[in-house]
């Protein structure tokens, strides 16, 4: 798979992303944050497993036996997962899909950082300045003129550190096992176990809760973990994680497009030059790489 067909399978997700956060506001019936996290969870992963189980023999017998270490690097992304999406799903329930969609890009910044800092991993020259952009864009779409922030919207900012954390962890693991469906379908798993035990003790749901919220449930558990998740990680093994986190936070104007047409929620001229900025700077790490500014790069 070439570059730019991986960055496409990004953009798909972060369409399919964008509009769940609709999904995931008015979805949940009465169900607790940590279930209705684990249950989707759970969800997506019975949809991937049929097809991780076949990409699983294949890789196993032919290509790379999985290890001990394999195992534990999956459990330790799909844990990371499950705090990342929790505390994004709490704060979403207490402010605006807007908001929610663009606080959740502020994690784009992170991850070119990250990976310098710890992994030693450097970046095209573009991811900087394209990463900046998206972060200002962020700091507009989210109502910078009005300076207040719902409480809300800090749940969710608190999310962004395990969502950059999770970007290069599903880089790494899925370039090293070579199997991204098993990478998704495990960490999915991880994520539901998790959700549906601290559910059980912290919020004690009962299946009246469940059936409340089984629409949103089953749409973002196929759509939303199930697909976007999935191509993701299979669009990962082919792009840097810097690349994948800006074009992954297109997701933003997705969302405010889907609170836009379903939940009435309206942006300013001024938010709207925000996600100009971010849609820029995609842009421009797609394609500054390919010209004489820069030349193509190969993968670490």
């Amino acid at each position: 798979m070439s570059r730019i067909q991986a960055n496409l399978l990004l953009t798909l997700a972060a369409i399919i992303w964008g509009s769940a956060f609709v999904a995931q506001q008015v979805g949940t019936g009465n169900l607790g944050t940590i279930s209705f996290t684990g249950a989707r969870f759970m969800v997506g992963g019975l949809v991937v497993l049929p097809f991780a189980i076949l990409q699983f023999k294949k890789v196993n017998t032919v290509e790379r036996k999985f290890v001990g270490s394999d195992w534990a690097i999956l459990a330790v992304t799909g844990s990371v997962l499950f705090t990342a999406a929790a505390l994004q799903q709490y704060g979403i329930l207490n402010t605006t899909v807007t908001n929610a969609g663009f606080l959740t890009a502020l994690y784009v910044p992170m991850v070119p950082v990250i990976g310098l800092v710890v992994l030693r991993r450097r970046v095209h020259w573009s991811v900087w300045p394209a990463s900046i952009g998206c972060f200002v864009g962020t700091y507009i779409m989210s109502g910078a003129e009005q300076v207040a922030l719902r409480l809300g919207d800090f749940w969710v900012i608190s999310s962004t550190l395990f969502w950059a954390t999770h970007v290069l962890l599903v880089g790494y693991i899925a370039s090293r096992t070579r199997a991204p469906l098993v990478v998704a379908t495990f960490q999915f798993f991880v994520c539901g176990f998790l959700g549906l035990i601290f559910g059980a003790v912290i919020e004690q749901p009962g299946l009246a809760e469940f059936e409340s919220a089984l629409f949103g449930i089953g749409y973002v558990g196929v759509f939303s973990v199930g697909m976007a998740f999935t191509l993701q990680v299979v669009g990962q093994r082919y792009t840097q994680a810097a690349d994948a986190a800006i074009i992954l936070s297109s997701e933003t104007v997705f969302a405010a497009l889907a609170g836009y047409l379903f939940l009435a929620e309206r942006l300013t001229l001024f938010q709207m030059s925000g996600a100009l900025l971010i849609l820029s700077g995609i842009v421009a790490v797609e394609l500054l790489p390919l010209t004489r500014l820069g030349r193509p790069r190969a993968l670490d």
